[in-house]
């Protein structure tokens, strides 16, 4: 790779980064005036701890900011890789790796001193860009499962799997695969805990207050 791809891949990855780092959650928390969404349930910057405020809207809006963040990530890296050609950023397969970027940014933002969320919303967004199919079966399979469940937790490590297997399974460059396997990976490793109290009878259910 040249200099100045480099140098771009360097940019569209930092770019990515900052993007995914924005916490919806808290953004959209402070301007309807509600708490704080760290000081509350799970403590956890994401829309299924903003539903625990008991303020649907407010939930809506931060799964749509996070799941944006991995869908613009890579349409806005895509845009770039057209416009480069082939040789530039398009044989890295970047678009899926500036949607890891903006993954990375949301679980370890640098505007929350690296304490983030647990990537879901990014990681669907990242997917629905990168493979439209792929991308809406995995969100129909986290809302069968939230909804036959009643968990998050489940419904996001089950998806999440699923969605890394999928790309086994079907024509994917390699960097894709290996971008959403270690998505995958980094959002099951988050919801270790809430593995450990599903497997205990612990764990809270969707909407419900700790």
């Amino acid at each position: 790779m040249s200099n100045p791809a480099l140098a771009m891949l360097a940019l569209v990855l930092a770019g990515a980064y900052l993007l995914g780092s924005i916490p919806f959650a808290v953004v959209v928390s402070r301007a309807m005036g509600l708490s704080d969404p760290r000081s509350y349930g799970s403590k956890n910057p994401g829309a299924t701890n903003v539903l625990r405020s008991g303020n649907r809207i407010a939930a809506a809006l931060t799964l749509i900011g996070d799941a944006s963040k991995g869908a613009v990530a890579v349409l806005i890296c895509q845009f770039l890789c057209e416009r480069l050609g082939p040789g530039g950023l398009v044989a890295y397969d970047t678009p899926a790796w500036a949607g890891a970027a903006a993954f990375l940014g949301h679980v370890y933002p640098v505007f929350l001193r690296f304490r983030g969320g647990k990537g879901v919303a990014t990681f669907l967004g990242t997917l629905l860009a990168l493979d439209p199919l792929v991308g809406v079966a995995t969100c129909l399979l986290w809302v069968v499962i939230a909804a036959w469940l009643r968990y998050s937790s489940a419904a996001s490590v089950t998806s999440a799997v699923a969605a890394a297997l999928a790309l086994l399974g079907i024509p994917a460059p390699p960097g894709a695969r290996a971008a959403v396997a270690l998505m995958s990976l980094l959002l099951v490793w988050r919801h270790r805990k809430n593995i450990v109290q599903l497997l205990a009878g612990t764990e809270s259910k969707i909407g419900q207050a700790r």
